[in-house]
C-alpha cells in the first residue's frame, strides 16, 4: 500500500430524491453522511459515524423514505447542511485525511450544495472513486454497485442498503479487499 498508509475517511450521503420529476423549487440535499474510518495500517475499520442533516430548500418524498428508511420528522432532528461540514472538518480531520466514496456522486453533491449554499467545502483534494479502483482490482469491465461488488468480493452486505451510515461501513470492507490485493490507492481531484 506504500504511501497510503494511516486514517482513511469512507463517506457515503444520502439525499433528498422523487420517485419521477424534481418537485417545483425543490433541489437534492443531503439528509445523511454516513462516515467510517479506515486504518489502513492495521486493515480494520475503526469507527462508524452518522450525521442527520436538515434539508433546507427541500421536504423527504414518500419515495425517498422507502428507500432510506429516513423520514422528514428524522432528518429535522438533524444539523445545518453548514454544521455538518463544520463536523467533518473539525471531528473527522475531513480537510487534511484522505477520503473514499462508491463513483463520484457524493464528492460531486458536496460540491454543488457548497456551491449552492455558500458552505465553505470540509474536504481536501486527496479523494478515490472505490468503485473505479474495485473494478480495476477485479479485472471488471462493467462498474458494480456497492451490493454487486460486496458479492464478487465474498462479504456480507451488513445494515441497511442505502442507510448512509451503513453503506459507509460495508465501502469501507471493500477498501480493505482492494488494499488485500495491493491495489489501493489514493488519487487527488486536482
Amino acid at each position: 500500500m506504500g504511501g497510503n498508509t494511516g486514517l482513511l475517511n469512507v463517506v457515503d450521503v444520502e439525499a433528498t430524491c422523487w420517485d419521477g420529476k424534481t418537485p417545483f423549487g425543490a433541489v437534492s440535499e443531503i439528509i445523511e453522511i454516513g462516515l467510517t474510518e479506515v486504518d489502513l495500517e492495521s486493515s480494520k475499520r475503526c469507527r462508524k459515524h452518522r450525521i442527520l442533516v436538515r434539508p433546507a430548500r427541500s421536504t423527504v418524498s414518500e419515495f425517498c423514505t422507502e428507500l432510506t428508511g429516513l423520514t422528514q420528522d428524522e432528518v429535522d432532528t438533524g444539523v445545518s447542511f453548514a454544521e455538518a461540514c463544520r463536523l467533518l472538518a473539525t471531528e473527522h480531520a475531513a480537510g487534511v485525511r484522505a477520503w473514499a466514496s462508491w463513483g463520484d456522486y457524493d464528492r460531486k453533491q458536496f460540491l454543488s450544495q457548497c456551491g449552492a449554499t455558500g458552505t465553505a467545502y470540509p474536504f481536501g483534494h486527496r479523494h478515490t472513486n472505490a468503485k473505479l479502483v474495485f473494478n480495476e482490482a477485479h479485472g471488471l469491465n462493467r462498474r458494480q454497485g456497492m451490493a454487486g461488488a460486496l458479492h464478487i468480493a465474498g462479504l456480507p452486505l451488513e445494515g441497511r442498503h442505502h442507510r448512509g451510515e451503513d453503506d459507509a461501513w460495508n465501502i469501507a470492507a471493500l477498501v480493505l479487499d482492494i488494499a488485500g490485493r495491493g491495489a489501493w490507492r489514493v488519487t487527488s481531484t486536482d
